[in-house]
């Protein structure tokens, strides 16, 4: 019988409840039966760099520029441990994780040539026209870049 390799799906990640909700939603659409999914899943999270956070602010203190360095592998590692943990309490199994450093827009295009995806998720924080212009978007710069299809969840609203 010849088994047919699956394709990649690639989440992008941050330390956001939006990016949880989208794996959350990804998990429940794509992997509804994981045995039977046609994809494989790869978590991919971009750490910020120290100098990212610090600025110009901790180049002459390296004791902070290394307690700096701590918090984000920190980060980083509770950010994957709680996106394992969803992954495993929907049963999905084989979830490749892919943490480096640097610019989230880069890295999760990157990810997508990597992996070969043929499909990329990412949450949309939801900012205004103003603030997406101000801080950038990393969704919808995936959209623009990335070579696959990219599927952009966003949070419902709340009714009131």
């Amino acid at each position: 019988m010849e088994t047919k390799e699956r394709r990649v799906l690639v989440i992008g990640m941050d330390d956001s409840s939006h990016s949880f909700y989208a794996l959350e939603w990804t998990l429940e659409h794509f992997f509804l039966s994981p045995e039977t999914s046609p994809f494989k899943l790869v978590i991919v999270y971009a750490r910020p760099t120290s100098s990212s956070v610090l600025g110009f602010a901790g180049a002459g203190f390296p004791d902070i520029v290394n307690r700096v360095e701590a918090d984000l592998k920190k980060t980083a590692a509770r950010i994957v441990d709680k996106a394992k943990a969803m992954c495993n309490a929907k049963s999905v199994d084989g979830v490749k994780v892919d943490v480096s450093e640097g610019d989230p827009r880069k890295i999760i295009c990157g990810a997508v040539e990597k992996h070969h995806a043929s499909i990329l998720v990412v949450g949309s924080h939801g900012y205004g026209t103003l603030k997406r212009a101000v801080l950038g978007s990393v969704s919808d710069y995936c959209a623009h870049h990335a070579h696959c299809s990219v599927m952009i969840v966003k949070r419902p609203k709340a009714k009131h």
